[in-house]
C-alpha cells in the first residue's frame, strides 16, 4: 500500500471509528463536509448584519437546546399530531427567537452535503460564531452530535432555570447538568448581550431591593406596572451590543436586570467569582469557552443513536 493510499485509509477508519463510537472531535467534519464551518460561519455574520440581537438569540438557543434531554437539536423540533415540542414550554414561548437563521444555513449545507451535518451541531457552532462575531472569544466546537427524534415538552419547563431563580436553584438547575457553580456563573455571563421582556425584570425593578434605585428608576419608564409585558431592555445597561465582562461590573453596582442576575453578586458564595470576572476579562473568557465546551457535551446522541435530520423542525 502506497503512502498516500495508507494516509486516505487512516483518514477514513478515523472518520469511521468516530461515527461508530461517538467520539466527539472539532475535525468531524474535515472529510465529510469540508465547507461546513464556513458556511455557518458566512450565515452567522450575514444574519448579525441584519439584526445584532439575533447573535444573542442563537447563543440562547444553545443553552436552552443543550439543558433538554441534551444537545440534540429538540428544541428545533415544530409540534405535529405526535409530538409535543419545546418551542411553546413557557420558558421559549414568544421568547426563544433565530429559527429562521438555522433553517437557512441548514439549507445552505445540505446543498453542500446531504444528510451529514447535523442540526444540533449547526446549533453548537453558530452560539460560538455568535460570539466571536460580537466581539467575544472563540474555542473549538466539539462535533459528532446527532439529532434527536423526540422533543419534551415538560422537561422545557422543568429543567430550564427561571430568571426568577434563587442562587440555590441556579447551582442545583446546572449541578443536574454536570455543570459547576463556576460554569454557571461564567455561562450567566453571556448576559452581556441581549435583551429581556419587561414581564421578566418588572418585578425586580418594582419590589427588589438590591438594584440601584435610578437604574430601577429608569427601567419603570418603558416597564410600567400595570403594562408593557413585552417591552425589551438591555440585559447590559452599558455594551449591550459586544460580548464583553460588563455584566460583572453591573452586577457589582446593583445594575443586574434579572433577579438571577443579581443573585450572583449579593452577599453569597459567588460574589468572588463576580469580582473576579468583572476584574479579570481574560478570566472570565477563559472560564466561559471551558463552561461552553462542558455545556455542549451534555446527553448527547452520538454515534449511531439519533439521525441527521434533513428539516431541522421535522424528524426524517
Amino acid at each position: 500500500m502506497g503512502w498516500a493510499h495508507s494516509q486516505t485509509y487512516f483518514v477514513v477508519l478515523f472518520l469511521f471509528y468516530s461515527i461508530v463510537s461517538g467520539k466527539l472531535s472539532p475535525n468531524f467534519y474535515d472529510s465529510s463536509c469540508p465547507d461546513a464551518l464556513s458556511i455557518i460561519e458566512t450565515g452567522i455574520k450575514d444574519a448579525i448584519s441584519r439584526e445584532y440581537r439575533i447573535g444573542a438569540s442563537l447563543l440562547r438557543m444553545f443553552f436552552h437546546d443543550c439543558f433538554v434531554l441534551g444537545c440534540d437539536a429538540s428544541v428545533l423540533l415544530d409540534d405535529s399530531a405526535t409530538l409535543k415540542g419545546e418551542k411553546h414550554a413557557p420558558p421559549n414561548n414568544n421568547s426563544l427567537r433565530g429559527f429562521q437563521v438555522i433553517d437557512s444555513i441548514k439549507a445552505q449545507v445540505e446543498k453542500k452535503c446531504a444528510k451529514t451535518v447535523s442540526c444540533a451541531d449547526i446549533i453548537a457552532i453558530a452560539a460560538r460564531d455568535s460570539v466571536v462575531e460580537l466581539g467575544g472569544p472563540s474555542w473549538k466546537v466539539e462535533l459528532g452530535r446527532r439529532d434527536s427524534t423526540t422533543a419534551s415538552f415538560d422537561q422545557a419547563i422543568s429543567d430550564l432555570p427561571s430568571p426568577f431563580s434563587s442562587l440555590v436553584s441556579l447551582i442545583s438547575h446546572f449541578k443536574n447538568k454536570g455543570l459547576s457553580t463556576t460554569d454557571m456563573v461564567a455561562l450567566s455571563g453571556a448576559h452581556t448581550i441581549g435583551y429581556a421582556r419587561c414581564v421578566l425584570f418588572k418585578n425586580r425593578i418594582y419590589n427588589e431591593t438590591n438594584i440601584n434605585p435610578r437604574f430601577a428608576t429608569w427601567r419603570k419608564i418603558t416597564c410600567p406596572r400595570s403594562d408593557g409585558d413585552d417591552k425589551l431592555a438591555p440585559l447590559d445597561l452599558a455594551t449591550h451590543a459586544d460580548f464583553d465582562n460588563f455584566y460583572y461590573m453591573n452586577l457589582e453596582r446593583k445594575l443586574g436586570l434579572l433577579h438571577s442576575d443579581q443573585v450572583l453578586f449579593d452577599g453569597d458564595s459567588t460574589d468572588s467569582l463576580v469580582k473576579s470576572y468583572s476584574s479579570n476579562p481574560d478570566k472570565f473568557y477563559k472560564d466561559f469557552t471551558i463552561a461552553m465546551v462542558k455545556m455542549g457535551r451534555v446527553n448527547l446522541l452520538t454515534g449511531r443513536n439519533g439521525e441527521v435530520r434533513v428539516n431541522c423542525r421535522k424528524v426524517n
